[in-house]
């Protein structure tokens, strides 16, 4: 049960039409670009994939393209891809639904955010992660963000459940590196913990992280994956220069709510990706302006 999906991960857009439609062949070109660049396991329906906004049709869909994607790449490489599914939400009973679901679809690991808005206490995050565990044979990652679920997984919560066999790793963007050290402390060394803001990514595999669950790997991916290997390596001098390079991008891609300024970076980069669904917008003239220096400050473009 515990698998390595490498090292980095990346949290994946989902492309829309004008008429608000998913644009699925501009699915396929993405995770293919993805593939290309370093991404060794693929997040559908993530917080970055505007997965609020998802039906169960879209997102078998999505799994669809981009596992026939992965499967045409498969053939000419020896390095599995592999596809993760964002499964979770605040209620218990949806989130075993859907993560049933994913698995009969044959996703290979479900991504599992805090329940968000009834804010419930340790015990109950507990709990409703348990149960979901024990209702699939689907591998796990725990994914903690207080900043958009307003309750955050303590340490102590996380090493409980990674006693569970199919909770195998979190997703750590409560941007407290001491919080993070003692997660690490407090689990297995086989328990995998991935980096879940890009600016943190190094410093997180300073405390004995896994890798990263990245955004800016849409536009770097490549150098992040670069990045990542050469620490794990023990060239800290390479990893720190590349690091150091992309921190205006791992800037400039949350300066409005994500996606927004990720789905203009990759129009800029020649994906039709620039359409979200409402309630978030389009970038701003000036912030694609500001993306758009980034951006070529670094090559991108």
């Amino acid at each position: 049960m515990k698998k390595n999906f490498g090292k980095l991960m990346t949290a994946m857009i989902t492309p829309f039409k004008e008429n608000g439609d998913i644009n699925y062949p501009e699915v396929a070109r993405i995770a293919q670009h993805l593939v290309n660049n370093g991404t060794d396991t693929i997040l559908i329906s993530g917080t970055t994939g505007e997965s609020p906004n998802l039906n169960d049709l879209e997102k078998e869909k999505l799994f669809e393209i981009v596992s026939d994607t992965i499967k045409h790449n498969s053939s000419k490489s020896d390095t599995p891809t592999y596809i993760m599914i964002g499964t979770g939400t605040n209620n218990t009973r949806q989130a075993i639904n859907a993560t049933q679901k994913a698995e009969k679809w044959g996703a290979d690991v479900s991504l599992q955010v805090v329940p968000y808005y009834n804010k419930p206490p340790q015990e109950g995050l507990y709990q409703h992660f348990k149960t979901i565990a024990e209702n699939t044979n689907l591998p796990i990652i725990l994914y903690n963000v207080p900043g958009r679920t307003s309750k955050n997984l303590e340490p102590e919560t996380v090493a409980r459940l990674a006693q569970i066999k199919n909770i195998v790793g979190l997703k750590e963007a409560s941007g407290n590196l001491e919080q993070i050290k003692q997660t690490i402390k407090l689990t297995p060394t086989d328990f995998m913990i991935y980096s879940g803001n890009d600016d943190q990514n190094l410093e997180i595999m300073k405390l004995g992280g896994t890798g990263a669950i990245s955004v800016a790997s849409h536009c770097a991916g490549a150098q992040i994956k670069k990045m990542l290997e050469t620490y794990q390596n023990g060239d800290l001098e390479t990893a720190t220069k590349i690091d150091q390079q992309l921190k205006e991008l791992y800037r400039i891609l949350f300066i409005t709510s994500s996606p927004i300024p990720v789905k203009a970076a990759m129009q800029m980069m020649g994906f039709d990706t620039q359409k979200l669904r409402l309630p978030l917008i389009k970038a701003t003239n000036s912030e694609k302006e500001q993306i758009k220096t980034v951006l070529k400050q670094l090559n991108i473009i």
